[in-house]
């Protein structure tokens, strides 16, 4: 693969981490600090340390795509090291949807008191976009899997 087109991914990489971190830094705490209606307070902290827990997961998967995309830079794209990073970032993506589910019920009691059924939708997209990417990471793991043995039986025909 071209130098350039990982470079590209890797800014990519990148630049979805930046707003992630900003808006852990700023938008969260501002919101801790300034809920809409005092009511929520005390439901929104449940909601807001889940945030704060899956951003841990996030950036774990973000790190392991960087050293993915270094493995394909140095032509080791068919060993185990790949096969181990795409099994981090399914982990990981599955920990992240596990943590959305659970604070789904309070996003829910959120969106029952407010009477915004959306909010619940919104609550939601998260777990199952990180289902999307564990599933996509179990498929690619499992590709490559493939291909490294049928490229380990070439190579012993040889």
């Amino acid at each position: 693969m071209e130098r350039k087109s990982t470079i590209f991914l890797r800014l990519t990489v990148i630049l979805m981490g930046i707003p992630i971190l900003s808006f852990c830094i700023f938008g969260v705490f501002w919101l801790a600090n300034n809920p809409a209606n005092p009511v929520y307070a005390s439901m929104l902290y449940p909601i807001v340390s889940g945030i704060y827990l899956s951003v841990i997961p996030f950036f774990i998967a973000l790190y392991q795509t960087l050293k993915l995309l270094t493995y394909i830079d140095k032509d080791q794209t068919f060993s185990k090291l790949p096969i181990a990073s795409l099994r981090k970032i399914k982990l990981c993506a599955i920990t992240i949807s596990g943590l959305y589910v659970v604070i789904l019920p309070f996003v829910f009691r959120v969106a029952d008191l407010d009477d915004a059924p959306g909010l619940i939708l919104v609550g939601m997209l998260p777990a199952f976009a990180s289902m999307v990417v564990a599933v996509f990471a179990a498929v690619l793991q499992r590709l490559l899997q493939v291909a490294i043995d049928l490229k380990s039986e070439n190579d012993l025909m040889v």
